[in-house]
């Protein structure tokens, strides 16, 4: 499996301190493969990377989970990293300054040029299950982030926040897409008028109005079609359904 990134971006990897839990484990190495991510340090595991349900969570991951590499400490994990992301979910972390992902993530992306600083590994670095990172080792990061969670519950289980963290990786690292509402040219306010005043006399003719709601059911119908950015010519083809049917039930009367 290669590693995937933007060009010029660089390598990830992701450092996991002490895991303890197998499922953890096993569930961080299927999200590694999920997002291209070949490379996996393990600082003092407290749990075998062979063990049966690591192996079992990580699924397509067995070989991200087979070739994770291990290390006595934080610092020995980091050699070849320049760039170095935390997480953090604890109440108690001093005066550390804790930034939100989208603030962070795009940094640790972006390409610096053609330096030995930008062919260096980035790491994204996660804590215990039990207890996060300590305050020294948030320091040899330079920034720390902080998912969004309830203030009075912040800490994500692991494998929860590497999903969240790497899902929020790889939309920074997409070109925002388009919102197809901004393609719309939407009908003009008195065209879209002109279309419900002629739909509404004939519902009130037709009986599904009447006149005592007609304004508040049609302000409804308006509403949708303005979310919608309704266009031009689908306004026409309303206006079009409304002439037939008012001539199809003249044609009905004796």
């Amino acid at each position: 499996m290669s590693q995937v990134n933007t060009p010029g971006s660089p390598r990830l990897c992701v450092v996991l301190i002490e895991p303890a839990g197998p499922i953890n484990l096993g569930s961080v190495a299927r999200l590694c493969a999920n997002y291209a991510i070949n490379d996996l340090r393990l600082v003092a595991p407290r749990c075998d990377t062979a063990d049966p349900e690591a192996r079992r969570m990580a699924v397509h991951g067995q070989t991200v989970l087979e070739s994770a590499t291990h290390y006595p400490d934080l610092i020995s994990a980091l050699q070849g990293c320049r760039r170095v992301v935390a997480t953090c979910g604890r109440l108690d972390h001093g005066t550390i300054p804790l930034h939100p992902p989208e603030h962070v993530l795009p940094w640790l992306l972006a390409d610096h040029g053609a330096t030995e600083a930008s062919q260096a590994a980035a790491a994204l670095v996660f804590g215990r299950e039990d207890r996060g990172l300590s305050n020294d080792e948030l320091l040899l990061s330079q920034r720390v982030i902080s998912l969004y969670s309830n203030p009075h519950y912040p800490s994500l289980n692991l494998s929860h926040a590497v999903a969240v963290v790497l899902h929020e990786l790889e939309r920074c690292r997409r070109p925002p897409a388009a919102s197809p509402a901004l393609d719309l040219d939407p009908a003009a306010p008195q065209q879209l008028d002109d279309c419900l005043e002629a739909a509404r006399s004939l519902l009130l003719e037709t009986g599904f109005l009447l006149e005592h709601t007609a304004h508040a059911r049609m302000a409804k119908v308006r509403a949708l079609l303005q979310r919608a950015l309704i266009r031009s010519d689908e306004v026409a083809m309303l206006r079009g359904m409304v002439r037939q049917l008012r001539w199809a039930l003249k044609q009905q009367r004796p």
